[in-house]
């Protein structure tokens, strides 16, 4: 039993009331689209009205870990969360081929379309930052601005990656045959720092929809192969610049894609380019350190650029 100033709250009531409450958050109050991408339903969700900005997750991941920001930028933006293929509710086609990028480019194009808008914002994590990062490049037209968290630009990733071989094992075993069969909900959903009770269930139940095949087959598809002789460095292949202001904010305690991958980042932005970052933070950094990271697109997105 609980006392509070002379009145005594069963312990088991107060914990079930505490559940409720939390259930009220976004997850309750978002509405749920579907976009097509030649017969690819791709699942998204949206809150608030305003200019238009366009949130993508990662590995392991669904809509849901963009909801500090949705509760905070919903009030002056429309805020948009997608699925990407492969997760929760979106479609999960069969085949690695189904899982290259410029396919998941146009994944993110559909949502445009499907919004009726002309341009976007990208807001994008982990794999959604690297389709975003080549959605700024190639669609130049559909895109106001990219906010990349812990996402280094594509060429950076593989330059750091040829140098130290070893960053990127973990992605290079995710490659292997049937790898998806270590997977299961209650490990991906671990993954995630400091999710409450009823979090967790939302994350495993999203994984339970989800197709692990789906979600190695972005690592096979796209990923870096293992340098056959880190000794002798590769010669970078020239890079098509992003001419769209870029931000890119960054959590120092990530250990999958460590802050050095940013080096040079400047070299692959033809315009105005933001680095920020935050020291306490590791690779999901829009959960670790939501507050500083909604805050920080709030002020971005107000700049003049």
């Amino acid at each position: 039993m609980l006392f509070n100033e002379g009145l005594l709250v069963d312990r088991d009531l107060f914990l079930g009331l505490s559940l409720t409450v939390r259930a009220r958050d976004v997850f309750e109050q978002v509405e749920h689209h579907f976009a097509d991408n030649e017969g690819v339903k791709i699942h998204y969700v949206t809150m608030g009205e305003g200019p238009t900005l366009i949130m993508l997750h990662g590995f392991p991941d669904f809509w849901y870990t963009w909801r500090y920001q949705m509760a905070d930028l919903s009030k002056d933006f429309k805020v948009v969360a997608v699925d990407l293929r492969g997760y929760n509710k979106s479609d999960a086609p069969k085949g690695v081929q189904n899982y290259a990028m410029p396919l998941l480019m146009k994944d993110v194009i559909a949502v445009i379309d499907d919004l009726k808008v002309e341009k976007a914002t990208l807001i994008a994590n982990d794999w959604g930052g690297a389709i975003a990062w080549q959605v700024a490049t190639y669609y130049p037209n559909r895109i106001e601005g990219l906010i990349a968290c812990n996402i280094p630009h594509p060429a950076g990733i593989s330059s750091y990656l040829a140098a130290n071989p070893q960053t990127g094992q973990y992605a290079q075993d995710f490659k292997k045959e049937g790898a998806e069969k270590m997977l299961t909900p209650e490990g991906l959903a671990n993954f995630h720092p400091n999710l409450s009770d009823l979090e967790r269930e939302r994350y495993i139940e999203a994984f339970k929809r989800s197709s692990f095949e789906g979600m190695l087959n972005y690592y096979r598809a796209n990923y870096p192969a293992a340098p056959a002789d880190s000794s002798t460095p590769a010669i970078p292949a020239p890079v098509r610049k992003v001419k769209t202001p870029v931000l890119i904010i960054h959590g120092m305690r990530d250990q999958a894609l460590p802050a050095g991958m940013l080096n040079n980042s400047w070299d692959y932005v033809d315009t105005d380019l933001t680095i920020l970052t935050f020291a306490d933070a590791g690779h999901f950094v829009q959960q670790e350190a939501h507050e500083k990271v909604s805050k920080a697109i709030r002020t971005w997105r107000s700049l003049d650029l």
